[in-house]
């Protein structure tokens, strides 16, 4: 399988983006304040638990017009595809999504390089999508859709630098890059984004909690910095090849994303979710983890690129 990717990957792109490590200098801490090591002469399934992930790249080996998914039995087996996936010369694990390339669905916009939480750890006897042992719920959710599912409520931490960002297209899309999600059946009850515009030094955070069709309008939470296209420089933001940490936790109906930096107060933003609709008993969850660029206007071999040093993934 490994070969056919390859072969498709563009010339120019491999050109443009190949060799590029991003060596860390400094010692990097984790979301729990704990010194990650890795190592950078290994695949990204030795540096990280990867046995209930699967990821969705943009190429398209089979030419039926949507992007490659990658089962969690191929990345276990140490899957490792440069430029879109791969260990840095500091062992982390390296997303990268340009902007022209093929999409998860005929519905969806821009290129990814990003993982999906696949609870089920390559049981293919269970069911990829609906209330099954491979998606989990929120403790709202009724007792008998509770007891069907992979997990109840969930914790994603995660580590990173976000590397690259696009800088040219649409100045509404220039520099936007989705780097955690919660999915749900059709909705996301939480996307988080890193955006850093052209003539800034430092990027911003910002957060969407979509609430199901008919309960409410989508909402923003601005993290750190104004996610506004002609926003200043952020006097506290994040650089590219800055390390931070992020956690995203859902207890019931109560969400909460933190960001945590290196000698810094935890950002921590809060969510009533109660009258989103997520209690329903078709609605169920999975994390997702990567790079999915929020852009489709610019030069087709701008990208978005991201470093994870953490990636850890729990359920009650």
């Amino acid at each position: 399988m490994l070969s056919p990717i390859k072969s498709l990957l563009s010339i120019t792109l491999i050109l443009a983006l190949s060799g590029q490590g991003y060596l860390q200098a400094a010692e990097i801490k984790n979301s729990r304040n704990e010194t990650v090591s890795l190592d950078a002469n290994a695949r990204p399934a030795d540096n990280f638990d990867l046995s209930d992930w699967s990821i969705s790249l943009p190429v398209d080996t089979n030419k039926d017009g949507i992007a490659d998914n990658v089962p969690e039995s191929y990345l276990v087996k140490g899957l490792s595809i440069k430029p879109l996936f791969y260990t840095a010369d500091d062992g982390g694990m390296v997303f990268t999504a340009p902007i022209q390339g093929p999409k998860t669905s005929k519905n969806t916009k821009y290129t990814r390089s990003e993982l999906r939480e696949m609870l089920r750890k390559g049981d293919l006897r269970v069911k990829t999508k609906g209330i099954t042992e491979n998606n989990w719920v929120f403790s709202t959710a009724r007792r008998n859709v509770k007891k069907k599912s992979g997990g109840v409520d969930g914790t994603l931490d995660a580590t990173l630098a976000v590397n690259h960002v696009t800088t040219t297209g649409d100045d509404k899309q220039v520099g936007r890059v989705i780097i955690g999600q919660i999915h749900a059946t059709k909705d996301e009850p939480v996307r988080l984004y890193y955006r850093k515009l052209p003539n800034n030094d430092k990027g911003v955070i910002y957060m969407a909690h979509e609430p199901l069709k008919g309960n409410g309008k989508e909402q923003w939470y601005n993290l750190i910095g104004s996610r506004a296209s002609n926003a200043d420089n952020p006097e506290d933001g994040i650089a590219l090849n800055e390390v931070f940490s992020y956690r995203i936790n859902v207890v019931g109906d109560k969400l909460t994303v933190t960001i945590i930096r290196q000698g810094k107060a935890d950002i921590v933003q809060e969510v009533d979710m109660s009258s989103s609709g997520y209690d329903k008993s078709d609605q169920y969850m999975y994390f997702k983890a990567g790079v999915y660029n929020q852009n489709n206007s610019g030069e087709p071999n701008d990208y978005v690129q991201a470093t994870f040093y953490q990636l850890e993934n729990s359920h009650n």
